[in-house]
């Protein structure tokens, strides 16, 4: 039996978590197999051997002593990388609209996916967004880099920089959300599925808190990724379908980069992904280190206002790192 339930769970990882409607695993003692309808899904998954590695895991929300949930927020979580436990989790498992934050796995996927040298002509569809949208002011016909891009969609939070990215990659967004899609089953984010490489709302587009630290903790294993992040501020050179020349300069949309936000003392905020509309509210996913350096992943999702989305964030570094 033993030897049928690894046989099993060696498939089901083989497969992506995602793409079975009953996920079958070996509990952590190894003695039996339980059996999870997708639709129930919760954190249990995560427990199953293998899976687990370098991850921090938990099969339901985690209380922080002395810290309490705000309830107006739609999820949060603190994750210690460190010593792989989750600190804190607030609606661990919930689906949730993710905003700008989707960005993190499109960035996932260009990194594995693409040439940052590549040369993009970018396309009237990467530039038809409104004028209220998150965009980094790409124009019809300009030509850029992969790299330039992905600096872009990471740190001006720009829709027209994923339009550009998922087209260079798959040919279209709807593919490129396809190929999102089986990444994010590869890397065991059975609570999402997203429809576009940007984050724009729809119903059929949504993840997870754990998903998105998933995402995130996938991205910060490229170097590439954390010095993207890490940037105050980045000049573009962009040239235009008539081959004149441009520059911009682009920088971090969080509140810690802005000077807006300042994190308590004897923690630093290396950098992260915000994401705002009316359905998913105010949200950020951020990478910081303790004062001995000591990693974390943080993540508040759905706060009423930017102002509160930091006080939050401050609250529960502050609780939950030890500096």
């Amino acid at each position: 039996m033993k030897k049928i339930a690894g046989l099993i769970l060696c498939l089901v990882l083989f497969m992506g978590a995602g793409t079975a409607a009953v996920l079958l695993f070996l509990s952590n003692n190894g003695s039996n197999i339980k059996e999870y309808e997708k639709d129930s899904y919760t954190g249990s998954i995560y427990q199953g051997q293998m899976f687990a590695q370098d991850l921090c895991v938990a099969s339901d929300d985690v209380q922080l002593s002395g810290f309490e949930d705000d309830t107006t927020l739609h999820g949060a979580a603190l994750f210690d990388l460190e010593n792989e436990s989750v600190v804190y989790g607030y609606n661990l498992y919930d689906r949730l609209y993710p905003a700008s934050t989707t960005k993190v796995l499109t960035a996932y996927v260009a990194l594995k996916y693409g040439n940052l040298e590549d040369q993009v002509t970018v396309s009237a569809n990467a530039t038809d967004f409104n004028w209220d949208e998150s965009i980094c002011g790409l124009q019809t016909g300009d030509t850029l880099s992969m790299y330039d891009l992905l600096c872009g969609l990471m740190l001006v939070s720009g829709n027209d920089a994923a339009a550009a990215i998922a087209e260079h990659i798959s040919g279209s967004t709807e593919e490129f959300a396809e190929l999102m899609n089986r990444e994010a089953a590869a890397l065991g984010a059975t609570g999402t599925h997203f429809v576009n490489p940007h984050g724009l709302p729809d119903d059929n587009h949504y993840t997870t808190v754990y998903d998105l630290y998933l995402f995130f903790n996938a991205c910060m294993k490229d170097e590439r990724f954390v010095d993207i992040i890490s940037m105050d501020s980045y000049t573009v050179e962009l040239k235009g379908a008539d081959g004149t020349v441009r520059t911009d300069e682009w920088e971090p949309t969080h509140f810690y980069a802005s000077g807006e936000a300042t994190a308590p003392e004897g923690i630093h905020i290396v950098g992260g992904k915000t994401g705002t509309t009316l359905k998913a509210g105010n949200c950020v996913i951020l990478y910081e280190e303790a004062s001995d350096g000591s990693p974390y992943i943080s993540v508040i999702m759905g706060a009423e206002t930017k102002p509160l989305l930091y006080e939050e964030m401050n609250r529960l570094l502050s609780a939950g790192i030890q500096k």
